[in-house]
């Protein structure tokens, strides 16, 4: 049988979700910082992740297909100031 979780567990896991917005928008912050500093193979992998954390975000999938083919890293520090701009 599972064994139950802390409160201390369930509040840490409770705040997690309560602030998923926000720790999203910081994770994609530091995709974009790390895109304008990568190349090659490491780039494409970046451009995954920049995906998934947009995806996340609740970013329509044409939206995101569009920023992930630009190829273009300031167009999503564009999107994220956007999102900064409106969660604040």
């Amino acid at each position: 049988m599972a064994k139950a979780r802390s409160n201390y567990q369930d509040r840490i896991i409770r705040n997690y979700y309560e602030n998923h917005d926000e720790i999203m928008l910081q994770r994609l912050g530091e995709l974009v910082t790390d895109l304008f500093l990568s190349e090659g193979q490491a780039k494409v992998r970046l451009w995954k992740r920049v995906a998934m954390t947009l995806e996340k975000l609740k970013i329509p999938k044409d939206q995101i297909t569009h920023l992930v083919q630009s190829d273009n890293p300031t167009l999503v520090a564009n999107l994220l100031k956007k999102l900064l701009d409106a969660s604040a």
